[in-house]
């Protein structure tokens, strides 16, 4: 976030000069009758005593006593912040982008649309549960890489984005073993291509690679399990997965070399001509 932010107060001296000083019966002074200035170090407060909860209602009383005042502004940026701090993602949300909308060419927006994008992605945990929100995340992100290349947050956007595309892929390998744990090798191979095709920049790629050796040469298609072990081989020879492989393949008298025409095929011919990865 801006500096211009973070120091909004230093309009007001101190706390006795924004009328916040004087105990209990300020405290208690109805909020119409104070200052933007002064609701807004309320707010500051409440973010300071670790009550973000409170701190977003502040910011959102400045925004409806002052529309359209640049602490207004100030505040609802502050507001967004604030519910982020709170876990309330959809009131998060909703603030970063009025926001957005509101002051599209302001400096705060590159950190608006980065608190919407992390509205998304820190709901992110396990691979077990709806990937709805990874593909939100992962298009809030591209939205900051995009429309704010040069924002201090794009860095930080460009490396969650890598994470929660990885985070799609390491879904696709979950369900791609449990049907392969359980024979259904036609299922499994449906999801270790989805990685290798859709998803070969993540750290899955060589496993599913693998996997996919191991399917095939379950279904006696030894063509496809050659060539699966050759972009292994090409590409992720120092792995794990390059040895389980080639353990596989040669103690059943097979090489790993390309062979046969199926899709697996196409692959190898992008990897050698360095259009893969």
């Amino acid at each position: 976030m801006t500096g211009k932010v973070l120091i909004a107060t230093a309009f007001c001296v101190g706390l006795a000069s924004c009328g916040i000083g004087n105990g209990v019966a300020s405290r208690q002074q109805p909020l119409d009758s104070l200052s933007a200035a002064e609701i807004y170090q309320r707010a500051e407060l409440q973010l300071e005593n670790d009550d973000p909860e409170e701190a977003a209602r502040y910011f959102g009383e400045v925004e409806r006593l002052y529309p359209y005042s640049e602490w207004a502004k100030r505040a609802l940026i502050m507001q967004a912040m604030s519910y982020h701090r709170d876990r309330d993602y959809q009131n998060s949300r909703a603030a970063a982008q009025r926001y957005i909308d509101f002051y599209p060419a302001d400096e705060d927006a590159a950190y608006a649309q980065y608190l919407l994008a992390l509205s998304y992605y820190d709901q992110i945990d396990d691979v077990g549960r709806d990937q709805g929100l990874t593909f939100q995340a992962l298009q809030a992100l591209r939205d900051v890489i995009e429309r704010y290349p040069e924002s201090e947050y794009t860095n930080s956007a460009v490396l969650k984005f890598d994470l929660a595309f990885d985070h799609l892929a390491g879904k696709e390998m979950e369900i791609g073993r449990y049907y392969l744990k359980r024979k259904h090798y036609t299922a499994a191979i449906n999801r270790f291509r989805v990685v290798v095709e859709d998803f070969q920049t993540t750290t899955h790629t060589p496993e599913a690679l693998h996997r996919l050796v191991e399917s095939y040469l379950a279904l006696g298609l030894e063509d496809e399990a050659r060539t699966a072990g050759a972009i292994l081989g090409y590409n992720y020879q120092g792995t794990e997965w390059y040895e389980d492989s080639y353990a596989l393949l040669t103690g059943r008298g097979l090489t790993l070399e390309p062979a046969g025409d199926s899709w697996l095929r196409t692959v190898y011919r992008q990897v050698i001509r360095g259009e893969w990865l």
